[in-house]
């Protein structure tokens, strides 16, 4: 991220002080514009941030009863047997299997902070199966590129993103985020198990395994390890994947119709799922609501220095300048220039990716509820930062050789934008 911060900052002096120089005297000379847009971008980001906190503590609120009350250990008990079909590699009594199961659920209910620690002990337990150490395993690919594709039933961040930017339909790209998702972890399956026997498992030296990462990570996954043990049945675990699968001709149908619905009957589902299970709702609600504040806050000085750098980016005719000839040609496939840097820069950095979505939907040009708006938030909701997940995945396990491990992700990836700007012409173009 530091590379792409400072290309994008010197780009855009650069190109600015060009056109100061060739400037005509008609109009606002380009450098003040450039100041000028770089000090608006640095207000207006805390503006969006202090907007973010309600909503952001309204959904991790919910997200936190859910959790007390069990939610993602139901999830991985009816995605056990599905597991241990997708990784024959890994014993189906090996903690691998339920932090992995656990990570995945964290992923589809938007819970990106709980999915990272899931994330990584998993890969510390599936290193253990590993022998040839540095070398990732086939297990270890697949589960890194389903990561980076998960299905997303709830895009939580995104959806408060778009709520906090005055949007009338924030949970417009749920049905949009389930279908690009479904299609991308899909094609990283499939991916990652065709090109496995193109990548040849060599020994490589021995490296020591990390006994463990933080404190938090063990805590968080050894009390919830035993729930990934227990299964329901296999009919139980197809039956639920086909009523996903039945949600996304649905969505496509009657998107617009269910979208209203989502966030009122999300909030009477989990808190009355966590009453049921006599959860201290109130309590936990607060709880969760405390993490969602302290989130909304941290993130202003990422959106500060990305938002200025994006502004200066467009103000000085740089984005133009390399959006304009890509962009002619991706408007053929329904992609607008507009929308195409998010495309480029969500693998590479999210906080980048960020920025840009948070300078798109508050440009008046365009909002949260334009066809370009529920592009690049389905672009957010649906895809990973790639490059990222792999560097703190297999980093934690020294893994140097990643093996077909990048490939299926980024092939998910690409797959990922495509279904994303076909289902979102489809239900917004």
């Amino acid at each position: 991220m530091n590379a792409i911060f400072v290309a994008i900052v010197g780009i855009a002096f650069v190109m600015g002080a060009v056109r100061q120089v060739v400037w005509d005297g008609i109009g606002e000379a380009p450098m003040a514009l450039l100041g000028k847009s770089m000090i608006d971008a640095a207000g207006g980001a805390v503006t969006l941030a202090i907007g973010l906190v309600g909503v952001m503590a309204l959904f991790l609120g919910l997200m936190k009863v859910a959790e007390e009350g069990g939610l993602l250990r139901i999830i991985a008990k009816v995605l056990r047997p599905l597991m241990v079909r997708l990784f024959p590699e890994v014993p189906a009594d090996h903690p691998a299997m339920g932090s992995m199961i656990l990570n995945m659920s964290a992923n589809a209910l938007g819970l990106g902070n709980a999915a990272t620690p899931f994330g990584i002990r998993a890969m510390q337990q599936l290193d253990e199966l590993n022998p040839h150490k540095g070398t990732a395993t086939n297990a270890m690919a697949l589960f890194l590129a389903i990561n980076t594709s998960s299905v997303t039933l709830l895009p939580t961040g995104v959806i408060a993103l778009r709520a906090a930017a005055g949007s009338t339909d924030p949970a417009g790209i749920v049905p949009t985020t389930l279908f690009a998702t479904i299609c991308s972890t899909a094609v990283a399956i499939v991916s990652a198990k065709l090109l496995a026997p193109r990548f040849a498992v060599t020994a490589g030296p021995e490296t020591d395994v990390p006994a463990a990462t933080e404190e938090s990570v063990l805590e968080a996954t050894e009390d919830m390890n035993g729930a990934g043990s227990e299964a329901y049945p296999l009919w139980v675990s197809v039956t639920a994947l086909l009523a996903v699968g039945t949600l996304v001709p649905l969505t496509v149908v009657f998107g617009r119709e269910i979208a209203p619905w989502i966030i009122p009957g999300l909030m009477v589902a989990l808190l009355g799922f966590g009453a049921a299970k006599r959860v201290p709702v109130y309590e936990c609600f607060v709880e969760g609501a405390k993490d969602g504040f302290n989130v909304a806050l941290r993130i202003i000085p990422y959106l500060v220095a990305i938002l200025t750098a994006v502004a200066m980016f467009r103000a000085s005719g740089a984005m133009d300048a390399v959006v304009g000839p890509l962009g002619a040609v991706t408007e053929l496939i329904g992609l607008p220039a507009e929308a195409l840097p998010m495309a480029l820069l969500r693998p590479l950095s999210g906080s980048g990716a960020y920025g840009v979505l948070a300078s798109i939907i508050q440009d008046p040009a365009h909002g949260p509820d334009s066809l370009v708006g529920y592009l690049v938030s389905t672009f957010q909701g649906s895809t990973e930062t790639t490059f990222y997940v792999l560097a703190v995945y297999f980093g934690a396990v020294g893994i140097r050789r990643i093996r077909h491990a990048l490939f299926a992700a980024l092939l998910a990836d690409i797959v990922g934008i495509g279904a994303a700007v076909f289902i979102v012409n489809q239900l917004y173009g």
